[in-house]
Order: structure tokens, then C-alpha cells, then sequence
């Protein structure tokens, strides 16, 4: 039996096609989620006894993995999540799937189409308001197409609005709880106090009132010295820097604590598969980024977990192999 605790549904799929009972415990900002997905497993025709949904505690889950309940745990949520996912199981010899925390870059390169560019990252930074795993949460660019990246940047996220899902004409939602919201509020103030220039008129999002709502931020004259630059905000905010050369920018890509996946835009993919290999992540994204492949393995390294998803290796990660010896007597 494995033991699913994340926000997507993602990993409880792949178990079940694997041939696993499935207990999942969802986040608890988001119950109704994991509620919708055993129903909606139910009504495919799986058996109670094979999805089951609970609420738990933080410390009746440690009980149980401890208490050696599942041949498997996956968990997609924060670094100290992880962290005490890994002490609950020492000992246990469970296999862990950890998808944590990230900080994901994307570099624009000399050669790169801007508006594609633009277009792409800025959406991979503030779609579901910045609240994606694989959210790009910061930008490096190109000297020469610098000044039109971020002036299209700044176009594009002017002209969003912020507002109720449940509103038709809502391009950015709210974030899924004030503290979350808070976080993000804290690492603006904090970079523009150490220099840091806002590129979005605040006075564009009046829901923006210090709840859950946030307007979203763009922050050039960044640098590493600050946490909006180092930290993972999950959040509707990115900062751009400009670099002027490839090594510069790998430099900086892998100046983090994460590695999830990183997205580059350039014309040329042997100078992207040269610099892709340099740069300490899971995924390489060429011209796209925040994209899903069920052939690729979906993996992370540094305190952005160990294990993966998807492909060969996600399913090997949820089978356990058993070999047979028979001879005829």
C-alpha cells in the first residue's frame, strides 16, 4: 500500500496503474481537492478499499509511517515536510518519493525569440498565482534583450486582472491562504528595501487589500544577496536579472538550493543541450517550460527531493521487483 501526501494527482494515478492500494492524505488548505478525487475514482469504478482519502494530522501520518503502514510514501510539498517525512521513516527501509521545494530559473539568451519568451516564462511564473511546483521564480537575460523582455514582461502582467475565480474576467486568482500571501509581501519589501526596483503599478490591483489576494510583482536590479532571489516564494513574483554571458548565467541558475527544472530560450539546441548538462536540475525545458511529458522521468535534485515520476523510472519507483527460481523436479 502506498501513502500519498501532495496536491496533485499525479502520483496517486501512476500507483494505481502500478497496482497499488492508494491512501491519500491531501494538503490542508486544499481538503475538497482530495475529497473530489476519491469520488471521482469511485464513480470510475475503483473499490473503496483501493483509494481511500484521509484527513490526518501531521503527527498521526509520522505514526504511521514509523509504524512501517505503507511499502511507499510520496510526498510533494515543502523541504521541512520532507525533512520530517525522512525522520518518521528512518529505520523503516520505505521507499520515499520527495518532491519539495524549487526555485526554478529560465535564461533568455542572445539568440532568443523575446516575445515567445516573454510570453512563456511570465505565464510559468504567475499562472495558478505562482503557485505551481515547476513555477519559474526567477529570470536571467541576455544584455542585448534585456530592456525588451522586461518591457513586454511588464505589458503582459499589467494587463492581467485580479479577482474571484469564479469571475469569467479573472486572469490571476487569489493565493490559497493569507500566510502564503504573506510570505511573498515580505520578500518584495525586503528586496525593494535592499534596492530593488517594482516594475508593476500596484494601484492596477485594488483587491490586493493584505489578504489572500496579491498583486503580481516583477523585481529588476535583483541580485543573489536577496531571498526573493534564493528562497522559493510560490507566489506571484519574479525577479530579472541581467547577465551577458552563458556561463554567467549557469553560474547564477545553479546559485540555489533547488533543482527542479530549468527553462532556456535560444535558437540553437546543441548550445542549450551543452548548457542543459551544466545545470544542476531535473528537467532542461528548450523554448517552453512548465510542461509534463509522461515518457520523461519527472525528478528534482538538491532539497528539491529525491525519486521521480513518470516514465520507466516513476514506475520501477512503485513496483518492487520479485524473481522466480523454478526448477521441475
Amino acid at each position: 500500500m502506498e501513502l500519498s501526501i501532495h496536491d496533485r494527482d499525479q502520483h496517486s494515478g501512476s500507483s494505481l496503474i502500478a497496482g497499488n492500494a492508494v491512501i491519500l492524505k491531501h494538503a490542508t488548505q486544499t481538503l475538497l481537492v482530495g475529497e473530489r478525487m476519491a469520488n471521482a475514482f469511485a464513480e470510475a469504478g475503483v473499490p473503496a478499499e483501493v483509494f481511500q482519502n484521509l484527513f490526518l494530522d501531521h503527527d498521526t501520518t509520522s505514526h504511521l509511517i514509523a509504524g512501517r503502514n505503507f511499502g511507499f510514501v510520496n510526498f510533494t510539498g515543502s523541504v521541512g515536510g520532507g525533512r520530517a517525512i525522512e525522520t518518521a521513516a528512518a529505520g523503516t527501509f520505505t521507499g520515499l518519493g520527495l518532491e519539495l521545494g524549487g526555485k526554478d530559473p529560465g535564461y533568455v539568451m542572445d539568440d532568443a525569440d523575446v516575445e515567445a519568451a516573454a510570453e512563456t516564462l511570465i505565464d510559468g511564473a504567475m499562472f495558478n498565482s505562482g503557485q505551481c511546483c515547476c513555477g519559474i521564480e526567477r529570470i536571467y537575460v541576455h544584455s542585448s534583450k534585456y530592456d525588451a523582455f522586461v518591457k513586454k514582461a511588464v505589458e503582459i502582467v499589467s494587463g492581467y486582472k485580479l479577482g474571484s475565480p469564479l469571475d469569467e474576467e479573472t486572469t490571476i486568482g487569489p493565493m490559497a491562504h493569507v500566510r502564503f500571501a504573506d510570505v511573498v509581501r515580505k520578500q518584495v519589501a525586503d528586496a525593494v528595501e535592499q534596492g530593488a526596483k517594482p516594475m508593476i503599478d500596484a494601484s492596477l490591483f485594488p483587491e490586493d487589500d493584505g489578504g489572500a489576494y496579491l498583486a503580481p510583482q516583477i523585481l529588476v536590479d535583483v541580485n543573489h544577496d536577496m531571498e526573493v532571489m534564493r528562497e522559493e516564494s510560490f507566489g506571484p513574483v519574479v525577479g530579472i536579472m541581467k547577465v551577458e554571458s552563458d556561463e554567467e548565467a549557469i553560474r547564477l541558475m545553479n546559485d540555489s538550493h533547488y533543482g527542479l527544472t530549468a527553462s532556456l530560450w535560444t535558437q540553437d539546441p546543441a548550445r542549450a543541450a551543452k548548457i542543459g548538462a551544466q545545470i544542476e536540475t531535473g528537467t532542461v525545458f528548450m523554448n517552453r517550460a512548465d510542461y509534463l511529458d509522461p515518457a520523461l522521468c519527472w525528478t528534482g535534485c538538491k532539497d528539491t527531493g529525491r525519486g521521480g515520476a513518470l516514465s520507466e523510472i516513476g514506475y520501477q519507483n512503485l513496483t518492487r521487483p520479485k524473481s522466480y527460481h523454478l526448477k521441475k523436479a
